[in-house]
């Protein structure tokens, strides 16, 4: 698996895994009708902000990231990244890889933590891939999520230092 730079073209391939993750509710806190035009804007981002994909050896996109400062001024030195890994693809490693590449980018850049604003807590799996990469679940806002299955659930702030 190789993780580069996104690039216009690689939309096309994001967009159809990126609405139906979206539109299923349950992860991300993105409108769930979200079209294509605002789903651009909001996950490609310009620099010094970045996106990338991780891709397999034919190039096929397999994930994607993307990686911020989560606050402006001084509050600009912790980062904060989001991920989405088709669902077609689970199971190979591309959530643990595209989550320490964003990592490493972090300390690269100089942040001094990585902070997630909200991973909902009925997303296991996803908190248990950031726990094992170090972050601590610093608090909750309860029922800060409307899951549309488990009605509302709690919306974790997740942290770790670099």
């Amino acid at each position: 698996m190789l993780i580069r730079e996104a690039t216009e073209e690689d939309w096309a391939a994001v967009w159809p895994f990126f609405r139906k993750i979206v539109a299923a509710g349950e992860t991300f806190t993105y409108p769930v009708d979200m079209g294509a035009d605002q789903g651009h804007d909001w996950w490609m981002l310009p620099p010094p902000n970045r996106t990338v994909v991780a891709v397999d050896d034919d190039g096929e996109v397999l994930g994607t990231a993307k990686m911020n400062n989560n606050q402006a001024g001084n509050g600009a030195h912790v980062a904060s990244a989001s991920y989405m890994v088709d669902p077609a693809r689970t199971g190979r490693g591309v959530g643990r890889a595209l989550c320490a590449y964003t990592l490493d980018w972090a300390r690269a850049e100089g942040f001094r933590a990585m902070q997630f604003n909200g991973v909902v807590e009925t997303n296991t799996h996803a908190v248990s891939l950031y726990r094992s990469l170090g972050f601590e679940i610093i608090g909750t806002v309860p029922e800060g999520f409307r899951h549309p299955e488990r009605g509302y659930v709690g919306l974790h702030i997740m942290h770790r230092p670099l």
